[in-house]
């Protein structure tokens, strides 16, 4: 089956006249006079543009192909001009299949015809895309709505080519020096997840839901609204959006647009996105992404397609956070020992010559606009860096990678002197205030006292417990007759202290409260912040008497 999918691919290349892409691979330069001995390179025939070409090459080859073009002609920095305006096209253009088949999918999830669920179903496609095509239609209660509808029978050709990609990454990690690292199997299946889960459309819908909440009554992005319905697991109903494509410069400088601000609001979107909300759309290529001109001084963003969203570990949200922090303040040292910690690199690592090769890679592009940087040159540098320094690929972090990919593209596109690092320096920055400053001590009391509150009265009991069953044998361990009755003496102490720490736990809380909270009381119930200060300064020595004594 693999052999035969091979066989398919090599057919498809040579039919859209791209077999000199094979034998321009340096290992088979050497009997590259084969390619010209060829039978079909014989005779000289007009042949189309190598943009359009590697287009249709790419649309042959199925999905996961697309996926890839689509990637890539966001990059119009790492890409001749003719080749990334022909793969733009993959965004919203694949070719679409046959409506028969797309109302039958619709009548068959809904369990209904056509005509009962809408009131108008216009049965040309607005888009075709690689996992779905989208029709315009209106309910019978008046609402414009849009329906999505995935491929037929797309599933067994996802799962033929995966398995390609997977024989691909085993024989890479097997028998190429840096597989070990790159760790070609782990990113393929991190990959294998986010496509197959684009195929429900259940959870897009979800995804979607938890997007617009998080931005509910924000003013720079909007998310349309799902009906749930009329939402299946091959089928969505979601509200029709009428905006510019965020790719249509001419449009949107014909309306005098704010591309600065545009361009600003899609770096703290992003931001945003990943370290506030830790979800993320991770699907931001141009023909995903619309803007609002109704306020041309005050555009905002309209986002679709939520069927790639990332999230991220705490920790690794943590030290992005930290290397992005550092980064802006050129603390490469930094930069490098967060590496080592986190586990990028091994930890034998001598950091003073990682912070050396990191400095030689990010000083040149510091605090230069988008225009003037080369991130093809950068990622270029950072791959000879990571291959130095033995630095694994991080396959959870792969989506966030390809997320970044899309929003340099669009930054680029808007407006190219954008400054990056003044735009988001100040949002890490607060950002890791919020998590490391007193609001997050205080946040942390709010959440984690109660749990500690609810759970300190069973802790002698527990204790006590623990001591049965380690006197009557019922573990391993030795313990003499001294340590019970230690442990004894201990609960005993334990009990008379259960009292006053909830009592001094309790007054802090409520004190914090006051203070965070006094503002917004009642006339008669106004504590003076000196007052609340007193008694959440009494519990919290309390609090330390109790624990010192302890």
């Amino acid at each position: 089956m693999q052999l035969l999918r091979l066989i398919t691919i090599n057919r498809v290349l040579i039919r859209h006249g791209l077999d000199e892409v094979i034998f321009a691979i340096h290992l088979l330069r050497p009997i590259r006079f084969l390619f010209y001995l060829a039978p079909w390179n014989w005779f000289r025939r007009v042949r189309a543009s190598r943009g359009e070409r590697i287009r249709r090459t790419l649309e042959d080859l199925g999905p996961i192909f697309i996926k890839f073009g689509q990637m890539l002609s966001t990059r119009r920095d790492l890409l001749p001009d003719d080749i990334a305006k022909e793969l733009a096209r993959l965004q919203d253009r694949v070719p679409p299949f046959p409506d028969a088949q797309a109302f039958a999918i619709i009548e068959r999830a809904l369990g209904k015809p056509i005509s009962e669920v809408f009131l108008a179903f216009d049965k040309t496609p607005l888009a075709s895309a690689s996992i779905a095509q989208v029709y315009a239609a209106v309910l019978h209660s008046g609402e414009p709505v849009v329906v999505k509808v995935v491929r037929p029978d797309i599933l067994p050709v996802i799962r033929r080519d995966l398995q390609l990609m997977y024989i691909m990454a085993q024989l890479a990690e097997r028998y190429w020096s840096e597989g070990p690292r790159l760790r070609p199997v782990e990113v393929v299946a991190e990959y294998e997840k986010t496509i197959l889960d684009e195929l429900d459309l259940m959870r897009e819908a979800a995804n979607a839901t938890q997007i617009k909440r998080n931005f509910s009554g924000s003013s720079i992005l909007y998310i349309p609204t799902i009906y749930w319905d009329y939402t299946r697991r091959q089928v969505m109903v979601m509200e029709r959006i009428h905006g510019v494509p965020v790719a249509d410069m001419q449009a949107l400088s014909a309306v005098g647009a704010d591309l600065k601000l545009l361009s600003e609001r899609g770096v703290e979107i992003f931001f945003t996105q990943v370290f506030r909300h830790n979800f993320f759309h991770a699907d931001m290529h141009p023909g995903n992404i619309f803007i609002d001109i109704d306020i041309p001084e005050d555009p905002t963003y309209i986002a679709v397609d939520f069927g790639i969203v990332g999230t991220l570990t705490g920790a690794d949200r943590r030290y992005l956070a930290e290397n992005f922090h550092a980064f802006f303040n050129r603390d490469y040292r930094r930069v490098a020992e967060l590496h080592v910690e986190s586990g990028w690199v091994p930890a034998d690592t001598r950091t003073e010559q990682l912070e050396s090769a990191i400095r030689s890679v990010c000083e040149p592009i510091f605090q230069r606009p988008l225009k003037d940087i080369s991130f093809g040159q950068l990622l270029l540098r950072l791959f000879q860096t990571a291959r130095r320094y033995d630095m694994q690929v991080q396959p959870q972090l792969v989506l966030l990678q390809k997320t970044l990919l899309n929003i340099e593209g669009l930054g680029r596109d808007l407006y190219p002197d954008l400054d990056l690092w003044k735009t988001a320096k100040p949002f890490i920055e607060r950002w890791i205030d919020e998590q490391v400053g007193l609001r997050a001590m205080i946040r942390g009391a709010k959440y984690g006292l109660p749990v500690f509150l609810e759970k300190l009265p069973q802790m002698p009991g527990l204790m006590h417990e623990i001591m049965l069953h380690e006197a009557k044998g019922r573990t391993r361990r030795d313990i003499s007759a001294p340590q019970l009755e230690a442990l004894r003496q201990e609960i005993i102490r334990a009990q008379q202290r259960s009292s006053l720490t909830v009592l001094a736990a309790t007054l802090f809380i409520c004190a914090t409260l006051l203070l965070l909270f006094a503002e917004n009381l009642p006339g008669y119930l106004g504590i003076p912040y000196a007052a609340a200060g007193m008694v959440a300064l009494a519990g919290l020595l309390l609090l330390m008497a109790l624990w010192r004594r302890g």
